[in-house]
């Protein structure tokens, strides 16, 4: 028996990559990952580009808000190994068609950029997807914008607090699961858990046949899979 439980990168492949990098992503593509999961934010000239932060100040060598550069102004900044910061569009290309369970977040939890979900949404549906979108947010007013515009795509909410009555939530907001930062036993609830990286606890939620995880190092937790009730 094996688990079921997909094994999402965590921005990529940071354990070797730098954190949303296409070299990150590309890489694990290539080397048969689950899913990859990625934040969206918007330029100022309303371009949808990845990273994890507001600020690029953490993660490239220039300083500010995504939201205060227009997207030529955005790529005179590179990341850690000289890669410019990507567009959702690169990383879209990278992916499509290729058996890979892409997770979009709506990182508008801090800034809750106009048109972010349409803007998103009509870029997606450019592409050719083996498996279903997932979009995922800690806003749920992102989540509802996005299910208005488009009630056929997969939704979930991102939390790292206990949910109270969660399958009434998914069933008032239309989601198809919860991405929580610790297990939560729930019956008939599609659970994704972030950021696992310990390998005691990886072991644990694949026991458990959770729906994913997501993790820094992917490539260490296939390996942590592959012995789980094998």
């Amino acid at each position: 028996m094996v688990s079921k439980t997909l094994i999402f990168g965590h921005r990529g492949y940071p354990h070797m990559f730098p954190e949303n990098s296409l070299k990150g992503f590309a890489y694990a593509i290539d080397h048969g990952i689950d899913g990859l999961e990625f934040d969206v934010h918007l330029t100022k000239d309303n371009v949808p580009v990845i990273m994890h932060d507001e600020k690029i100040d953490r993660t490239t060598d220039g300083t500010g808000e995504i939201q205060s550069y227009t997207l030529k102004q955005l790529r005179q900044f590179h990341l850690s190994d000289g890669e410019t910061i990507p567009m959702l569009a690169e990383l879209l290309a990278l992916a499509d068609k290729k058996p890979v369970h892409m997770n979009l977040e709506f990182k508008t939890n801090e800034i809750h950029y106009v048109h972010i979900e349409q803007i998103v949404l009509d870029m997606v549906k450019q592409y050719d997807w083996v498996y279903p979108v997932i979009y995922s947010s800690f806003n749920l007013d992102s989540l509802k914008i996005a299910y208005q515009l488009d009630p056929t795509q997969q939704y979930c909410y991102l939390s790292e607090h206990d949910i109270k009555n969660p399958r009434e939530l998914m069933a008032k907001e239309h989601l198809v699961g919860l991405h929580l930062s610790h297990y939560v036993p729930m019956r008939n609830v599609k659970e994704r858990i972030w950021t696992v990286d310990d390998p005691q606890a990886q072991k644990h939620l694949f026991s458990l046949n959770v729906a994913g995880i997501f993790t820094n190092n992917f490539e260490g937790a296939e390996k942590i899979k592959a012995n789980v009730l094998a």
